[in-house]
C-alpha cells in the first residue's frame, strides 16, 4: 500500500494540536493508503512539545522531531522533509486555516500523475484587508521579478511525489524561501483550490515585521531585479545630474552666476546620496546571504525524536 507522511511544522500551537489532530486523525482513516504524522516542534515556548509525544503514545501513526531552538518555519519544514520517507508527503500547517479535509483531493491529483499538488486560496476567512492586499502584491510581484513562477495565493499547503520530495532534498540553500524551492524544482504541478479558514485558537506568529522578511527573501532569492533596478536608477540619476550640469555651466556662461542656488544643491546632494544607499543596500541584502551561505552552517539541530507505536 503507497505510504503518506504528513508534516506538521508547528510553533507555540498547544492551544490547537489536540484539535488539529483529532480532524486530521479522521481523514486519514478515510485514505487507502499507509499515513503517518510528523509533527515538527520548531523550539516552542509552550507545552507543544508535551502535547506532541502524548499523540505519539496515543496514534501510532503520530511521530515527533523536536528542534534544538527555534529554527524558523522553514527550516522547521526542511526537517520533517528530510526526516520523512513515504511515496507521498503533504505539508500543512497546525493552526487549522488550512483544512486538513482538503488532503483527500490532493492524494486525488497525485494519483493522477502530478508530482506537486498544492493549495490555492480562493478566499481568506479571518484576515484583514490590508493583509490579503500585501499577500497579494507580493505574488504579484514575485510573478513579475522572478524567472520562477511562483504560483498567486498559494502557501506551503501542497503534497508532493517522491520524486519531487528526492528533488527538493537536494537544495541545501541556507536563506530557504520554500514557496519558491517548491516551484523551483519543476516536474508536473497543478492547484486545487479552496476558501482558507480564520485560525482555530492562539496567536498569529507572522506579523507584518516577519512578513516584510519574507517577501525580501523570496525576492532576493528568486530575482535579481532589485539590483538591476539599483544599476538603472543610478544610471538615470547619472543622467539626470549630468544634463544639470550642463545647464548650470550654460547658464554661469551666459547670464553669470551670482553665487545662488544653496536649496538645489542641497537637494541634488540628497538625492545622489539617497540614490546611492539604497543601492549600498540591495547590494548589501546579495552580499549578506552569500556570506550566510559560505558559512556552510547545518539547517537545523534535532534534539529528540518520537516515534509512537511505529517504533
Amino acid at each position: 500500500m503507497p505510504q503518506l507522511t504528513v508534516i506538521v511544522p508547528a510553533y507555540n500551537e498547544a492551544a490547537v494540536l489536540d484539535t488539529f489532530h483529532q480532524r486530521l486523525a479522521g481523514v486519514l482513516d478515510q485514505l487507502p493508503l499507509d499515513c503517518n504524522v510528523l509533527y515538527v516542534d520548531d523550539g516552542s515556548a509552550d507545552r507543544t512539545w508535551d502535547i506532541i509525544e502524548a499523540l505519539t503514545r496515543r496514534d501510532p501513526r503520530a511521530a515527533g522531531l523536536k528542534l534544538s531552538r527555534n529554527f524558523g518555519k522553514e527550516a522547521a519544514m526542511t526537517a520533517g522533509l528530510d526526516e520523512a520517507d513515504a511515496d507521498a508527503v503533504v505539508v500543512i500547517d497546525a493552526d487549522l486555516q488550512d483544512p486538513p479535509e482538503l488532503i483527500p483531493a490532493l492524494v486525488e491529483q497525485w494519483r493522477a500523475g502530478y508530482d506537486v499538488v498544492y493549495a490555492t486560496r480562493s478566499a481568506r476567512a479571518g484576515e484583514t484587508g490590508l493583509k490579503r492586499f500585501t499577500s497579494a502584491a507580493f505574488y504579484r510581484t514575485m510573478e513579475k521579478l522572478s524567472d520562477t513562477a511562483v504560483p498567486r495565493d498559494t502557501g506551503d499547503f501542497r503534497l508532493l511525489s517522491r520524486r519531487a520530495l528526492d528533488a527538493l532534498r537536494q537544495l541545501r540553500e541556507r536563506q530557504r524561501f520554500m514557496k519558491g524551492l517548491f516551484a523551483w524544482i519543476g516536474y508536473r504541478q497543478t492547484s486545487v483550490r479552496y476558501e482558507r479558514d480564520p485560525r482555530h485558537a492562539g496567536q498569529t506568529k507572522w506579523n507584518y515585521w516577519r512578513l516584510t522578511q519574507l517577501a525580501v527573501e523570496g525576492i532576493t532569492s528568486f530575482s535579481t531585479a532589485p539590483l538591476r533596478l539599483a544599476t538603472w536608477i543610478g544610471i538615470s540619476a547619472s543622467l539626470l545630474a549630468f544634463a544639470y550640469g550642463v545647464w548650470v555651466l550654460a547658464k554661469a556662461l551666459i547670464w553669470g552666476d551670482a553665487v545662488r542656488g544653496y536649496p538645489t544643491l542641497m537637494l541634488v546632494i540628497l538625492f545622489l546620496g539617497g540614490i546611492q544607499l539604497l543601492a549600498l543596500g540591495v547590494i548589501g541584502e546579495y552580499l549578506g546571504r552569500s556570506y550566510a551561505e559560505s558559512k556552510q552552517r547545518p539547517l537545523y539541530f534535532i534534539e529528540e525524536r518520537r516515534r509512537g507505536g511505529r517504533g
